[in-house]
Parts: C-alpha cells; sequence; structure tokens
C-alpha cells in the first residue's frame, strides 16, 4: 500500500515524545503543554463549527429524519455545501479517496469469504469510500473439509462509505428493488467501520446479494448433469424397461442381474446426489459466513450512521490536525536554523521511521499552513521557522480570546 498522511500515534504521546528533551526544564515542558492545550481547544471550537455546518446542510439528506423532518429544511439545506464541507473534515483526518480502480479490484476478489457478491449500483446517485490506516494480519481460511490455509490479509483501519440514493422515479425505472432497507429515495447514507478487509470492502454496502460463483455452479450442476444422465441412460432405465417388458409379456428373466443393476444405478445415483448437495452445502456454507461477517460489521465494527457519523469524523479530524501541528511546532522549534518545508518534511519523516519503524507521508504543507494561521509560524524566503514559546503563549491566548469577543462594535 502507498504511504498515508495518517499519524498512527496519539496526540498525547507524541508531545511527551516531543518535549522530552525539555525534560529537565520544568516550566519549559509546563509552556508547551499549556500551549498545545490551548490550540486544541481552539480547534475543537472549529470542529463544532464544522458540525452545525454539515448537520444543517445534510438535514435535507438524513434517512434517519422523518419526511416531514426533512421538508422543513427544504431552502435551508445545501448540498454543495455538505459535500464540500465533508471532503474538508474527511482531508483534515487524513481519509484518502479509494479510487474506482481499487474498487473495482475489490469487488473481484474475496480473501475471507470465498463468495460473489452482486450489488445494484442503479440504487445510488453517486456512492464513494474513503479509508484511513492499513494493517495485515494472519487469517485463517476454510480451503477444504479439513483443510484451513493460513493467508495474510490487508485491512483498513477506518471505512467510511458514502451513498447517494437515486430518486424514486429513477429507482423505479430501473427496477431496482431497496427491500427491506429503512432507507429513502433521495437521502444520503454515511456508514464509518473499523478493520474492514481491503478485498472485501463490497460487505459493507448494505445492498450486497451473495451470488453463486461460476466455478460454484459448474461444480453443482455439470457433474450433476452429465452424471444423472449417464447413469440413468447406461444403469437405471435399461433396467426397468427389461423387468417391465418381462412383466409384459411374461417371460423369464434374470432378476437377480437386473435387480443388481438397479441397485447398482440407484446406489451411483444417491452418491451422485450427495456430491451435489455437499457442493450446494459449501455455498450455503459461504452464505452464513457473510452473514456473519455482516453482522460482526453492523455489531462489532461500526463506529457511527449518518449525521452520527460527523462526531467520529470530526473528533479524528481534531486529532490529526493537532498531532501535525505539534510535531511541525516542535521540529521547528528545537531546530538551530529555519528550514524549508521539505526539510522539515524530510526530518519528521525520518523522525517516526527510525525512532518507531513506521513509514508515513506527513502532510507538511498542512501543518505549516494551520501554523501560519494560528500565527505562530513565519515564512521568510522559503524557509520557515516559529515565534518563541513564550511569544506563542501570548499568541494563542489572543487568539482564543478573540473567539468569543462579542462586543466589538
Amino acid at each position: 500500500m502507498t504511504r498515508e498522511h495518517y499519524i498512527p500515534f496519539n496526540k498525547e504521546f507524541l508531545l511527551e515524545q516531543q518535549i522530552a528533551a525539555f525534560a529537565e526544564d520544568k516550566q519549559k515542558v509546563d509552556d508547551f503543554k499549556k500551549l498545545f492545550d490551548i490550540i486544541e481547544h481552539y480547534y475543537h471550537y472549529e470542529a463544532f463549527n464544522l458540525n452545525k455546518n454539515l448537520k444543517q446542510n445534510y438535514a435535507l439528506f438524513d434517512p434517519d429524519l422523518s419526511q416531514k423532518e426533512r421538508e422543513a429544511f427544504v431552502g435551508k439545506s445545501d448540498f454543495s455545501v455538505f459535500k464540500e464541507t465533508l471532503i474538508t473534515v474527511l482531508k483534515h483526518g487524513n481519509y484518502r479517496q479509494v479510487d474506482q480502480e481499487t474498487l473495482d479490484k475489490s469487488f473481484k476478489n474475496s480473501d475471507l469469504i470465498g463468495l460473489n457478491l452482486s450489488i445494484d449500483f442503479n440504487a445510488f446517485r453517486d456512492y464513494e469510500l474513503y479509508v484511513r490506516g492499513h494493517h495485515k494480519a494472519k487469517e485463517k481460511v476454510k480451503k477444504y473439509i479439513f483443510w484451513t490455509k493460513e493467508i495474510e490479509i490487508e485491512y483498513y483501519d477506518r471505512v467510511m462509505i458514502y451513498l447517494n440514493y437515486n430518486e424514486a422515479d429513477y429507482l423505479s425505472e430501473k427496477r431496482v428493488k431497496l427491500g427491506k432497507m429503512p432507507i429513502d429515495p433521495g437521502t444520503i447514507a454515511l456508514k464509518i467501520f473499523k478493520r474492514v478487509p481491503q478485498n472485501d470492502v463490497e460487505t459493507i454496502f448494505p445492498n450486497a446479494v451473495p451470488r453463486m460463483s461460476l466455478k460454484d455452479k459448474l461444480l453443482l450442476w455439470v457433474p450433476g448433469l452429465f452424471g444423472g444422465i449417464s447413469l440413468l441412460s447406461a444403469k437405471v432405465i435399461p433396467a426397468l424397461i427389461n423387468m417391465y417388458g418381462a412383466y409384459e409379456t411374461g417371460e423369464t428373466i434374470d432378476l437377480l442381474n437386473s435387480k443388481t443393476s438397479l441397485n447398482q444405478g440407484l446406489i451411483a445415483l444417491g452418491i451422485l446426489s450427495a456430491y451435489c448437495f455437499r457442493q450446494y452445502n459449501n455455498f450455503v456454507n459461504k452464505k452464513i459466513r457473510y452473514s456473519k461477517m455482516l453482522s460482526d460489521s453492523l455489531y462489532f465494527k461500526n463506529l457511527g450512521n449518518n449525521s452520527g457519523a460527523f462526531y467520529s469524523l470530526l473528533n479524528s479530524s481534531e486529532e490529526e490536525v493537532l498531532k501535525e501541528t505539534i510535531l511541525a511546532y516542535t521540529f521547528l522549534y528545537k531546530g538551530n536554523n529555519p528550514l524549508t518545508s521539505e526539510e522539515l518534511d524530510h526530518q519528521i519523516e525520518l523522525w517516526f521511521k527510525t525512532k518507531f519503524n513506521t513509514e508515513l507521508d506527513f502532510d507538511v504543507k498542512d501543518a505549516l499552513l494551520k501554523l501560519k494561521n494560528i500565527g505562530l509560524g513565519i515564512e521568510t524566503n522559503g524557509k520557515w521557522e516559529v515565534i518563541p514559546l513564550d511569544k506563542a503563549l501570548i499568541q494563542i491566548d489572543e487568539l482564543w480570546d478573540g473567539v468569543f469577543d462579542y462586543n466589538k462594535g
């Protein structure tokens, strides 16, 4: 997988790691903690405003609201503003969109369930998947009756699925059946999951229906059809014809041989039927495993739905923004000279690789822009530096005080 902007360590840990160099200077350590505590509160206030924006402009499309409740937001909710804000929050949270080529590849492959899933994409005006973080894990997969194989599975740590449903007229025209799904046409569903297998992302689509693969169909029907016809024509039917013909004419037949031939044919048919039943049962077992995976996803892996997903996304956004600010400020503060964005980027990424054996693509441009916006970062001739810690405390305190200045004339 490609390197991600996502930083897989919590903000408290990163701050402790950065201020460890000043452990002997208790005042400086306290000042650093105070600085980033105020910055965190400022980012939380920004997230609060983003949340208000999202809820206001999503309400018209929220499937959790009744039709009457949604109608109250006609002219108040703006789809383009909602989508733009959602993308901003996802970007701040270091989510990345999965491109269509990767999705198509995932739809064709299956690591865990070994089952083809059919999804009627006519149900959606558009759909998008956003992911953050990844890891690999060993899993045992059943291959045959008594044989399991251990394989390495790639997982997405977080997945947000965005489903924009088509209007009722279009669904009717395309004969799309939503079935028992509690979703209204024209609404937008949002869901966040954790630990989703990369090659089984289709399992989080609400309208994914299990289908027999070509291999399953061939293993079921080819032996059953040709084997059954062959046995019936070679053994069973001739034996029955001979016995019936002898009965009609009164001729003496070799009853023992006829019964033996008939029994052999029926036994062979029984064995063939058992084989076909086993093949079908394999498919049923795969459906059961799929149902188990689906129930796990809904019960254990689901982190938020629709407007409730905003809180998870905004929390991630706050965390990532603060972590980037901590790293950018402290690395520039501890540096002897101003740094270019490329030099800062290299230092931070190298620190993660050498200290934690973690490769990531630090979003240095976004981090420096945040420092500049809150008045802590200064760029001069392409090189960056930060204001001293004592002045930074004054600056961020003034910024925070200005948030609630309601007495401006």
